[in-house]
């Protein structure tokens, strides 16, 4: 099993980036309404619907972005999948996304939150921090369980079964 794992894990990592990147902006952006891509103003909400045009076309090509992430996952997928399917190797790749989804966190809250401070989590609560920290700690919470995941499955032994 050892051949296909790193592959797998790299495969498992960018679709995790990717559909991470889909979950902050469909459930943060669009759903919630909390931040988009860019703020331009203290709550993150536009003052016109020019800087509304702004931010959707900013959060367009961040959606665009996240999904070519989420197609080269898919394709390294595919490719590991071609060469050796094996016991166990889905555990690898659940461990994989959940720690992509992780490392798209970190890198986002750190960077976009934190360094650029071009949006925070919830921008206008009285505690914006808090959220920001909270998005870091979720990051940082599935970077950790994916990794076990990963462990536990290279660890295990596997059958020729899947």
């Amino acid at each position: 099993m050892n051949a296909p794992v790193p592959s797998l894990r790299i495969a498992g990592l960018v679709l995790g980036l990717g559909l991470g990147g889909f979950f902050d902006g469909i459930v943060c952006h669009q759903i919630l309404g909390w931040h988009h891509m860019v703020c331009t103003t203290f709550t993150c909400q536009p003052d016109s619907v020019a800087a509304l045009r702004v931010q959707i076309t900013q959060d367009g090509y961040f959606h665009l972005v996240v999904w070519l992430l989420t197609l080269a996952g898919i394709g390294l997928l595919f490719r590991v999948a071609r060469r050796q399917m094996l016991a166990g190797l889905g555990r690898v790749l659940l461990g994989a996304v959940l720690a992509g989804w992780g490392v798209f966190n970190v890198v986002e809250g750190l960077i976009d939150h934190q360094l650029l401070g071009i949006h925070h989590v919830r921008p206008g609560h009285p505690h914006p921090l808090l959220f920001d920290l909270l998005f870091l700690a979720f990051g940082l919470i599935l970077i950790g369980l994916g990794g076990l995941i990963t462990q536990v499955a290279r660890t295990r032994p596997t059958g020729n079964n899947p």
